[in-house]
């Protein structure tokens, strides 16, 4: 190529860079002063010739780069090292309202013989990257941030978090009030007049917003409309004048003393079901909201609808399962002669615990405390299995060994579908039985897993009771019974591990059982005190807010003294049928009983006839003076009478039927000297 030519080329490609390039380009002395520059390029454009000419960078673009452009381009001089891509930020030229984000490359001019003639800058308008990079950021942070607790407080400050600073100067979240407790939710629009509660809100410049409270916006306003259409809002420009403040004066006069002059209004909806509403606002940040911000910040809502819609399902299934729990268990213990008994139950979200007050023969009681892993309705409907199952093998009388081991293998039938019998992971639960007679003033105990009672004497100190921790359920199949007698007026103390945590809420560290007891002894000194009062007592000292489940079950013993038991040996024979209603009869005459006599002595005939002619002797009679009149028969052999019902030609097979006609209840129990047959006659308290 001539060298004619290439000086042509070279200057009509010099011609076009200045003149045509969509790239800043930018030609500086010595003094980084502007000497040519491009035209073309996007923010200066439109100003004329002469404000750019012969000025430096901040005299004609104020306040993009500064003192850092500065000392870039003198550092590029001195050096002679080219910088590539350096991004700097601030107002455009052209339109001070609007900011920039400018790629700059610069490298140094020298003449063939080395003079340094200034510099040649290129400037790249990077501003639409840079806003879809820091949308990218905002968004990974909020996939980092947003959702990672179950709480739909947290969840709404989360996002705040992630707008304020970035994209917003302010934001505020409101929910609706089902939300937050769990309650049904309907799909649709929702009414304007529906308050709201403040659930988070965080501003610039350290300006203090409550929150908690209830919200109630003006209609119309973009907050009910986006309410009624469930679509966001964008307000690029808040004017004084705009005539939806005036629906809402008390809203309006605070966003314009804060000089907000921009907002988003966005709703926070999962397949058209609306959780709440979140605003951002700006009033530092000049530069208003945009479609790529209205955008952002719905993607940003949608994610945090998403986590709400989880909290509230969770919220929604606890709510259901405390509901059904306390349904579950009994209002209140029954009213018995053996025991005083009051409880403590605190709601938690893990565990379900139940206890029990169940009356059983020979005015005894069982008292049960119990505690099922897991959360929400399966383990709630677990529960209430369980202690339909405890009530169940109590009222038959069984030994408190033999009721867990037969209540682990109904946990295990339970736990396993229909027609099965494969394993399919039983839920595990712990157990604590015990049964207390007033009668031989003793006290039986046997335990699944289940932290042992504390057992206080009349004096308020403890009353030695090693109760053996068996193997929780279903595992165990075996357990260990032990029993102590008990003074009257003893305190019996069931509780669930609920009630000893210890460290922050929600910790899942059991105390030690000596630490336990020291710490429940502590808290219901003295003992003396009414039952209900040391309930509230261990709730105060003990309680431990959303951690596991808490139960306490307090018992205060009594011993039915020798005016309210009689007891008979007689031998093994027939005659003795009418030696023992005779005892009967007499024993009815000293309580007063005159009424219970022809009934009581058909009872004690049939149970003694049975005894002498299907039993091994001695045979024992004992009345026993209760809430009712009870009987018992006992002998040494363990084979039950069979009831039947009597064909008209029968001769005998009426007995038990008497019996049962005559009684409230009655029933067989079993021990190791033999069986126990009994009945009990509603009668007047003694």
């Amino acid at each position: 190529m001539a060298e004619a030519e290439r000086e042509a080329t070279d200057a009509a490609l010099l011609e076009a860079l200045f003149a045509q390039s969509p790239s800043g380009l930018f030609v500086l002395d010595t003094d980084l002063r502007v000497v040519r520059f491009n035209r073309a390029a996007r923010g200066v454009r439109d100003l004329p010739e002469d404000a750019v000419l012969g000025r430096t960078a901040e005299e004609f673009a104020p306040g993009i780069g500064g003192p850092e452009l500065d000392a870039l381009a003198r550092g590029v001089l001195e050096t002679g090292e080219t910088v590539r891509n350096r991004v700097i930020r601030g107002p455009s030229p052209a339109d001070p309202e609007r900011e920039l984000s400018v790629s700059l490359s610069a490298f140094r001019l020298q003449a063939p013989d080395g003079r340094v003639l200034g510099l040649a800058v290129i400037a790249e308008d990077v501003t639409e990257r840079e806003a879809a990079l820091r949308r990218l950021a905002i968004l990974d942070e909020a996939h980092r941030l947003i959702g990672s607790t179950l709480d739909e407080t947290a969840t709404a400050e989360e996002l705040v978090e992630v707008v304020v600073g970035p994209l917003a100067d302010a934001a505020v979240v409101d929910l609706l009030d089902p939300v937050t407790r769990g309650e049904q939710l309907r799909p649709g629009p929702v009414d304007p007049a529906t308050p709201l509660r403040r659930a988070a809100a965080r501003m610039l410049g350290g300006g203090l917003m409550e929150v908690g409270g209830l919200v109630q916006v003006g209609f119309p306003t973009p907050y009910t409309q986006s309410l009624t259409d469930l679509r966001p809002r964008l307000i690029s420009r808040l004017r004084a004048d705009d005539p939806w403040l005036a629906a809402d004066p008390e809203r309006g006069r605070r966003l314009l003393d804060a000089g907000v002059h921009s907002l988003i209004v966005v709703p926070l909806t999962v397949q058209h079901t609306v959780l709440g509403l979140a605003a951002l606002l700006r009033y530092r940040n000049p530069q208003p909201f945009e479609d790529a911000d209205l955008k952002l910040a719905s993607e940003l809502a949608a994610r945090t609808a998403l986590s709400l819609d989880k909290v509230h399902a969770y919220l929604r299934e606890r709510t259901v399962a405390t509901a059904l729990q306390r349904h579950l268990l009994p209002r209140k213990p029954p009213a018995l002669t053996a025991v005083d008994a009051a409880h403590l139950h605190l709601s938690g979200d893990r565990g379900s615990d139940w206890f029990d007050v169940v009356p059983l023969s020979g005015a005894r009681v069982a008292l049960v405390v119990g505690t099922v892993a897991g959360r929400g309705i399966e383990s709630a409907a677990a529960m209430g299995q369980l202690r339909t199952a405890v009530q169940t093998l109590a009222g038959q009388d069984l030994a408190p060994d033999d009721v867990l081991s037969r209540l682990a293998e109904a946990a295990d039938r339970a736990a396993r579908p229909s027609g099965s019998t494969g394993e399919s992971g039983p839920p595990r639960a712990t157990c604590l039985y015990l049964v207390y007679d007033p009668v031989a003033r003793r006290c039986t105990a046997v335990s699944a897993g289940h932290p042992p009672p504390l057992v206080l004497g009349p004096d308020g100190e403890p009353v030695p009771f090693e109760v053996p921790v068996g193997p929780g359920l279903p595992e165990g199949r075996v357990f260990e019974q032990v029993d102590v007698e008990l003074p009257a007026g003893s305190l019996l103390a069931l509780y669930t591990e609920g009630l000893a945590e210890e460290g922050p809420p929600g910790g899942e560290t059991p105390v030690a059982p000596d630490r336990a007891h020291l710490a429940l002894h502590k808290a219901l000194a003295p003992a003396d005190r009414p039952l209900r009062d040391l309930c509230d007592a261990a709730a105060y000292a003990l309680a431990r807010r959303s951690g596991a489940d808490a139960t306490l079950l307090l018992a205060r013993t009594h011993v039915l003294g020798g005016d309210q038991v009689a007891l008979w040996e007689l031998p093994d024979d027939p005659s003795q049928v009418s030696v023992a209603r005779r005892h009967a009869r007499e024993q009815l005459a000293r309580w007063d009983l005159h009424e219970l006599t022809d009934a009581t002595e058909l009872i004690v005939s049939e149970l003694v006839t049975n005894a002498v002619r299907y039993g091994i002797g001695p045979i024992r009679l004992r009345l026993i003076r209760d809430s009712g009149l009870i009987c018992e028969v006992s002998d040494s052999n363990s084979t039950a009478p069979h009831m039947r019902l009597a064909h008209d030609t029968d001769e005998g097979g009426r007995g038990l039927f008497l019996v049962m006609r005559l009684s409230r209840r009655w029933g067989t129990r079993y021990d190791g000297r033999g069986k126990t047959i009994w009945s009990e006659q509603p009668a007047p308290p003694p």
